[in-house]
């Protein structure tokens, strides 16, 4: 049984539903999965999970949280090479560009994400919440 770790920060509320749907996802396909805001998580954590999704919404000028998500993020960095991850998250402006740039990151670290990335503006729909949902089944494989 794969160990599944979520973890977010949300401001509003919408990033934290994405987030809930992908542990539903995951615990449907057999994982054993943990929904952890990232005040609970950080790089010591990771090797305890077989796979990680991350989730934070764009803020600013389309970056990720930097009070928390951010300096919890740059402590897995280092944990990144090779670990099975998924990056969601909300926006309510912007085309992406912070999405497209924590991927660019990971990669760069050596991540190897497991499927597309999921996205969406505000709070999210029926379809934004069966992709979560698909994404965390992706990362129970």
């Amino acid at each position: 049984m794969n160990k599944v770790a979520v973890v977010y920060w949300s401001g509003t509320g919408n990033t934290e539903k994405m987030a809930a749907a992908v542990v539903e996802g995951a615990k449907e396909k057999g994982a054993e999965a943990s929904l952890m805001h990232c005040s609970e998580f950080n790089g010591d954590a990771m090797d305890a999970f077989d796979a990680v999704a991350f989730g934070c919404p764009s803020m600013g000028a389309e970056q990720l949280e930097e009070g928390e998500f951010e300096p919890m993020f740059a402590s897995c960095e280092s944990k990144l090479n090779g670990k099975k991850i998924a990056l969601f998250g909300s926006y309510g402006w912007g085309g992406g560009e912070w999405m497209r740039t924590w991927e660019e990151t990971c990669r760069g670290d050596g991540a190897v994400l497991v499927c597309d990335s999921v996205i969406c503006n505000e709070v999210p729909g029926d379809d934004a919440l069966a992709e979560c949902r698909a994404l965390g089944a992706s990362l129970a494989e």
